[in-house]
């Protein structure tokens, strides 16, 4: 399933280059434009994205990993392509507001000023961590590619599926902070408008596989999870 983060990320980045372009295009050593040491640094920002998206797959995937043991694969499944099309139906808007009902609104506040200081230093490990703050941020993008990464196996396949995901809106992003303008208003605007269309057949693939239809590939039929025997205590032979 990394192909599909890989894709979801492409698409998506239409999306991030509207949500986050102000900050990509912010981003201090402007005036070295033409040096290894911007493109560089540029590119350790979206590193620093990218590590974020991996961090938190690895916290989705313990918790998937948690549910499959407890026998729930299947639904987890179905459940990951459900919350992906319950926050498709989301509004942006409200992505701040889940964010505050979580009790995030203080590390929040904390994270964007501390971005804010960050935009001071035209240093590297301050573009990295500005990357790595920059994922933390609310985005309704975010929270459908970690819907998904549920599902994924594992804590290093969920890592894996969110760092594909960040691949995927690298092109893009990084094409903005180095040219400025990289994509015209109305392009941009169209396959911002197809993010949710994307989001959607993800999530009804999630639900078929779910399902087990027996379609190979698409829906296939998951075995059920193996008993496990309690061993039976060897004899013991005695010698007389």
């Amino acid at each position: 399933m990394l192909w599909a983060g890989f894709v979801f990320g492409l698409l998506g980045s239409f999306h991030c280059v509207g949500m986050c372009g102000t900050i990509a295009l912010a981003l201090p050593g402007r005036t070295q434009a033409a040096s290894a040491c911007y493109v560089g640094g540029r590119l350790l920002y979206n590193l620093g994205r990218i590590t974020t998206y991996a961090t938190l797959g690895a916290a989705a995937g313990l918790l998937g990993q948690s549910l499959r043991l407890a026998g729930l694969q299947q639904s987890l499944s179905i459940a990951s392509g459900l919350l992906i099309l319950l926050l498709v139906g989301l509004p942006p808007r409200y992505a701040d507001r889940l964010a505050a009902g979580l009790g995030l609104r203080r590390p929040l506040a904390w994270v964007k000023n501390t971005l804010a200081g960050l935009f001071q230093q035209p240093s590297w490990r301050a573009l990295y961590l500005t990357g790595i703050l920059n994922g933390l941020l609310p985005c309704g993008l975010v929270y459908l590619a970690l819907a998904g990464s549920l599902s994924a196996p594992g804590i290093p396949g969920a890592a894996a599926y969110m760092a594909s995901f960040g691949l995927g809106t690298l092109p893009l992003m990084l094409g903005l902070s180095l040219s400025g303008r990289l994509v015209p208003l109305l392009w941009r605007t169209r396959m911002r408008q197809a993010v949710p269309y994307a989001a959607s057949g993800l999530a009804v693939l999630f639900i078929m596989r779910g399902l087990g239809l027996g379609i190979p590939y698409l829906s296939p039929q998951l075995s059920a999870p193996e008993k496990i025997q309690a061993r039976q205590p060897q004899s013991v032979h005695y010698c007389r």
